[in-house]
């Protein structure tokens, strides 16, 4: 991608003397991210340096915020980033990559690096990139110097020039590398601060991804504090001329304010009904250079921020309901990151479940991410396992662990996340997609039928997900395996002629005792999906039959309709297989919710999904 076109992807945030953490911590940030741990131990520090790296605005580094016991007053904040831009243009004449300037990291990410000197009152910020570069001192400063001490060098080191137009930087420097070769190439900070390097990071600002943090304790305003402009006056000045077109914009954006209140509202009235009669989106200033001042006013024109922190919660619950809705229609989306402290707080724990249910219907968002941090047990078994990050401090230095068994174990143990001892039937299924398939599913049988079994919440079924799975199915996979329950197996056929799951169905069939194992009579549950439903969820139409690689062919649609770069069948695997599990994750989840029981019926023509079901009912009583 062009940059300018796309935002790149946060992959790991490192953090390093800031706060509590003195030595170096990685965190990996995931679609879904959740930080765990009991209370003070650092869970705020992550997504707050995330606001300072990003934007500075809710939080600002201080002098205080370098480690007590560091041995240094330089705060270190680090972003690692991946799903690149092509491209960056210097200049007129310097079109050229991060690759080929040297600007990534030893494993071909871009790793930007943020210093901040605590030692003076107002903590300065330098900014690097941690490169995979040369240790030779006739390459390490080429983005620092300029043209004439380019075109120099490569003179002195006898670079081959013939071709390389000498009043581009960029070629300049192409040359040069090219001259010194890869001889010595360690990873280094380069300045991202004089001449070119400047110029890089301009570019880089433009596709980070946006970044909004919600405190749990933040003050009761409907807009973060103004940052003051220093060209305010001399752009007062100069919009004198265009204030018919400011008028026009003035109205657009009002426009969009009261979309986005209307859908707010929608969701609002579905939890409380008597709450707000009305929000109404007013502007409190005229436009100005900094944006347009909006504030929501409930019944009788009652400022919303003078409401309870509770109904705060509730309208930032439904405007996170109401923009997972927008954002998986929405045809592109620039990249975001939402970091929510403590989203239990405040709320009845019917909210707090509907909130982590619209954060993870968010978080399907190719271009969404979500953090959270949390210490609720309810609240943590809900996430998926592999978002989970423990923090702990064992010694003088906070740490950070990703979920793998023993940390999952530490995190049920330590939270209080423990079996459903009142479960009867384990269904096994091959993922967490499959969980999503299925309880949809019997949703859809149970709106004609309330017999039908609610395998979603009933207590006495538990779901074991063979890969994956949130915290909770981790934990009743790791203690109620071998409990004695009556399993239910539902796996893909995959394969019409050697069905992939045959021979463990059959064992399972033949274990003469009530166990049950199915395969699908088609090649995977996403083959149970009407072809309409996926039309609604992605806005393309494609053919549906029994046996094609549905999350394939979505895939690839969806990369067409984004205008990716490189044809399909040239991806990388890695690449197309991220694509692909994108693909089954809506399907699976936003597809599904569009489907309606005739969809359903249409596509299981043979009631396979109704002979699942009431297997499991069966067992159940």
């Amino acid at each position: 991608m062009p940059f300018g076109e796309a935002a790149m992807r946060l992959k790991t945030l490192k953090l390093k003397n800031f706060r509590s953490y003195r030595d170096e911590v990685n965190i990996p940030i995931d679609r879904f991210t959740a930080v765990v741990g009991k209370n003070d131990i650092g869970k705020s520090t992550v997504v707050e340096a995330m606001e300072v790296f990003f934007n500075s605005q809710v939080v600002k580094i201080d002098p205080s915020d370098a480690c007590v016991g560091g041995e240094t007053k330089i705060v270190e904040i680090r972003c690692v980033f991946d799903e690149l831009p092509i491209t960056l243009t210097l200049d007129a004449r310097s079109e050229t990559t991060l690759g080929t300037e040297w600007l990534l990291n030893r494993d071909g990410d871009l790793e930007i690096v943020k210093q901040y000197d605590c030692k003076l009152k107002t903590p300065k910020e330098s900014v690097f990139a941690n490169a995979f570069t040369s240790d030779d001192a006739r390459v390490v400063d080429l983005l620092q110097i300029k043209n004439d001490a380019l075109k120099r060098r490569a003179e002195e080191l006898g670079c081959e020039l013939e071709g390389v137009d000498k009043r581009s930087n960029a070629a300049l420097r192409a040359a040069i590398r090219a001259r010194v070769g890869d001889v010595g190439r360690a990873e280094a900070l380069v300045p991202l601060n004089e001449e070119d390097g400047k110029k890089v990071w301009e570019q880089i600002v433009h596709v980070l991804p946006a970044f909004a943090l919600f405190q749990s304790d933040r003050s009761s305003k409907d807009d973060d504090p103004e940052v003051a402009d220093p060209m305010k006056i001399a752009v007062a000045n100069a919009v004198k001329d265009v204030e018919a077109e400011l008028d026009e914009i003035k109205e657009r954006v009002r426009q969009g304010a009261i979309e986005v209140a209307q859908r707010t509202l929608a969701k609002l009235q579905e939890l409380d009904p008597a709450l707000a009669q009305q929000l109404t989106p007013s502007f409190r200033a005229e436009p100005k250079w900094d944006g347009f001042k909006l504030s929501l006013a409930g019944d009788d024109d009652i400022p919303i921020n003078k409401r309870g922190s509770g109904v705060r919660r509730l309208i930032l619950l439904s405007f996170f309901r109401a923009e997972a809705e927008r954002r998986r229609t929405a045809t592109a989306s620039r990249r975001v990151i939402y970091a929510i402290e403590e989203p239990e707080s405040s709320q009845h724990p019917n909210n707090q479940i509907l909130l982590i249910k619209a954060l993870l219907a968010l978080s399907e968002d190719p271009n969404t991410q979500v953090v959270i941090t949390t210490h609720v047990p309810g609240i943590a078994a809900m996430v998926p396992a592999e978002s989970v990050r423990l923090v702990s401090k064992p010694g003088e230095s906070t740490e950070v662990q990703v979920g793998d068994e023993n940390v999952l174990e530490r995190v049920a143990n330590a939270l209080g996340v423990f079996p459903d001892r009142r479960a009867k039937v384990a269904i096994f299924v091959e993922g967490p997609n499959d969980v999503e398939f299925l309880t949809r599913a019997a949703q859809l049988h149970r709106s004609a039928d309330p017999t039908v079994i609610d395998i979603g919440s009933d207590c006495r079924i538990v779901f074991i997900p063979a890969g994956g799975g949130n915290l909770q199915h981790w934990v009743n996979g790791r203690y109620l395996r071998n409990a004695g329950l009556t399993e239910v197996h539902i796996y893909d056929a995959d394969d019409q002629a050697a069905p992939k799951y045959k021979q463990h169905i059959d064992a399972v069939n033949a274990r003469g005792n009530n166990d049950i194992g199915f395969l699908t009579t088609k090649r995977e549950l996403e083959n149970y999906i009407h072809a309409t439903a996926v039309e609604a969820e992605f806005n393309f139409t494609i053919a549906i039959d029994d046996w094609c690689d549905v999350p394939d062919l979505v895939a690839e649609q969806v990369h067409i309709a984004g205008g990716g770069q490189t044809a399909w069948g040239a991806l990388a695997d890695d690449a197309k297989g991220k694509k692909v599990l994108n693909a089954k994750r809506r399907l699976n989840r936003g597809a599904m919710d569009r489907m309606t029981l005739a969809d359903l019926l249409a596509r299981d023509a043979g009631g396979d999904i109704l002979i699942w079901l009431r297997a499991v009912e069966a067992r159940a009583n």
